[in-house]
């Protein structure tokens, strides 16, 4: 369990930083993928635990501190996230990278409407109207980033010793992503 929080520590940090530094190296516009985000559907699709909650919870509040909102808000939305990922994981009889890509879809626009709710209200999303367009842009981009991701994140816990071939490692289930 140590070496899975120790990656998952890192891939944030690296998360972040990438996305710190993506709009200054691409002109992507509003659309900067949540990389977050997606480690958190990884997480909440492939290890359900407490621990998994818990370092869901630090990547969100890892945001608020290098980002500077209020803090908390990304704590609370990464970890609803997640929580959303791991049930939908415990729903369905395959998860798959699609199924990960839908979930980060939904992930990012339940992130982002639920953070201009608490940080504008309601009012805040009838105020741009070109809102709709950003947010789907924003969570097609991610999406589409998320199976890479996925990728590198498997191929790290294959490289740790935290994934056995096609089980999960905490619960034992067959389930697991087809890579």
């Amino acid at each position: 369990m140590v070496r899975l929080v120790l990656l998952f520590a890192c891939a944030t940090l690296i998360a972040l930083a990438l996305q710190t530094m993506l709009p200054y190296w691409l002109p992507l516009g509003p659309y900067v993928p949540d990389l977050v985000l997606i480690l958190a559907v990884d997480l909440g699709m492939r290890h359900h635990s407490a621990v998994a909650a818990l370092m869901a919870f630090v990547m969100g509040y890892a945001i608020d501190a290098f980002s500077g909102t209020q803090i908390g808000l990304n704590a609370f939305m990464i970890t609803l996230v997640f929580l959303l990922a791991y049930e939908m994981s415990s729903q369905l009889l395959v998860t798959n990278v699609v199924v990960g890509m839908l979930a980060v879809f939904v992930g990012v626009i339940i992130n982002d409407l639920g953070s201009i709710v608490v940080i504008s209200g309601f009012s805040g999303l009838t105020r741009d109207p070109a809102l709709t367009r950003h947010l789907l842009g924003q969570a097609a981009v991610t999406a589409l980033l998320a199976p890479l991701v996925f990728a590198v994140m498997a191929r790290s816990k294959k490289l740790l010793g935290l994934l056995a071939t096609g089980r999960r490692e905490d619960t034992g289930r067959a389930r697991g992503w087809l890579t």
